[in-house]
């Protein structure tokens, strides 16, 4: 009972306290029993009894029928009970009772967001704003909510100019401007930040995105002329000119915003990467520019993230460019000598070029230290095949053959070398049994 009584004196000097903080002083107790019946309130809410918090605030209204401190507890009791009319309809009284107190509508806004009311939460908390300028954050998001995406637009750059720019507006922002109807006004703003703050590069770049987006691309060029113009260390700024140059079929020019960007510690990898890509593309049947294409490369050799020499050999393998995509692998594979996939693919263009020298020596070296790989021994047969070596192909087949699981088609690819390589040896009736394997496999897929 001792510990009872003293939680009860410190909940009750916390309240007084509280209500000295953040509510009129002239707040009182107008008798003793009015005091004993509030604080008993305070306490039954204290440990949840909110029923009989509400029976003692409402003997208090009948001692005190205008206390807004009165009706303001008997919200929070309701809100805690989810009547949430009679909590709004509390504090609004306790509101128009004090309208100087903001935590009256506080509570009301509580209200209205717990019942998702957002239009009525809007009402509420364009009063709270005088009050304190952060609920802008909030309106904003009502804004949201109530989809008045014209309005949360105007919030976010006014925000965004006077206390700076926060992930959450950024994304309301990203949103709301993926609807080109909003677009137009952000261009309007954009084009006055920069006439106002022009070493600001952010606003640049995102006026950039919004040209090239909604196809603008003289306004783009224009806007990233400026920036380089304005802000001539802009490593973005090479971004945009690398895109326009390669439009125009500019290769000289495009290589060196290309080799700015890439060596720029400023722009994400994958921009860079990007980039490399789209050069790529440009650079596919044009020799000269090979160079600049193994320099550019160098820029990725010790990124663990991104094998360029590899995917570059891919997509000369794709278009069947097989010096190319053998050249790409073979400098891949110096820093990667392990990497089973792109032996395997280099492989693949060996065949391809008939370099079955080559391709018999690599296999069967490979071999010795993956023992279990089938695709060796398959390379290694078939090439041994090409060079007349029947004898080892079909060893090194047969070996093979024991390691292969769950591929039907290498499975055919193996037997069918094996057929040859007994064609070669003279032995026709090996031979077709494993023809006739092969086509067996072949007519069961």
């Amino acid at each position: 009972m001792k510990k009872v009584a003293i939680l009860f004196v410190i909940l009750c000097i916390s309240v007084v306290q509280s209500f000295a903080q953040v509510e009129p002083d002239d707040i009182a107790l107008a008798s003793d029993e009015f005091q004993e019946l509030f604080y008993e309130a305070l306490k039954q809410k204290g440990i949840e009894n909110y029923d009989k918090a509400i029976s003692a605030l409402d003997k208090c209204l009948k001692i005190e029928p205008n206390n807004a401190a009165v009706y303001s507890e008997l919200g929070r009791n309701y809100l805690a009970i989810k009547d949430y009319k009679k909590a709004y309809d509390s504090f609004e009284k306790a509101s128009k009772l004090d309208p100087k107190n903001m935590w009256f509508l506080v509570g009301m806004y509580d209200v209205c967001y717990e019942t998702r009311d957002y239009d009525q939460a809007i009402v509420i908390v364009k009063k709270l704003i005088p009050f304190k300028k952060e609920y802008k954050e909030d309106l904003t998001s009502l804004y949201m909510n109530t989809q008045q995406f014209d309005k949360a637009l105007a919030l976010i750059n006014e925000l965004n100019d006077n206390v700076g720019k926060s992930d959450m507006r950024d994304n309301y922002k990203m949103s709301i401007l993926r609807d080109p109807k909003y677009q137009q006004t952000e261009i309007a703003h954009l084009e006055q930040l920069i006439s106002r703050e022009p070493k600001v590069e952010e606003n640049y770049l995102s006026l950039i995105f919004l040209y090239s987006e909604s196809h603008q691309e003289e306004n783009a060029l224009r806007v990233t002329q400026k920036l380089e113009k304005e802000i001539p260390t802009s490593d973005w700024a090479q971004v945009s000119l690398f895109k326009f140059h390669l439009n125009n079929n500019e290769g000289k020019k495009a290589v060196k915003s290309m080799n700015s960007i890439l060596a720029s510690n400023k722009i994400d990898n994958k921009v860079r990467h990007r980039v490399l890509n789209e050069f790529l593309i440009f650079a596919k049947n044009k020799p000269e520019f090979d160079s600049d294409l193994q320099n550019a490369i160098a820029y990725f050799i010790n990124d663990p993230d991104v094998d360029v020499a590899k995917e570059i050999g891919k997509f000369f393998h794709a278009k069947k460019d097989w010096i190319q995509s053998e050249r790409y692998y073979d400098l891949h594979l110096q820093s990667h000598s392990d990497d089973l996939e792109t032996t395997m693919l280099l492989f693949q263009v060996y065949a391809e070029q008939q370099k079955f020298d080559i391709l018999a020596k690599k296999s069967e070296v490979l071999i010795e230290s993956f023992p279990l790989q089938p695709n060796l021994y398959f390379y290694a047969g078939m090439s041994n095949n090409q060079l007349k070596n029947y004898k080892k192909a079909k060893d090194l087949l047969e070996m093979g053959l024991d390691y292969v699981v769950d591929d039907r088609q290498l499975e055919i690819n193996m037997n069918i070398q094996l057929g040859e390589a007994y064609s070669g040896l003279g032995d026709k009736k090996q031979m077709e049994k494993y023809f006739l394997k092969a086509e067996k496999i072949l007519k069961s897929k």
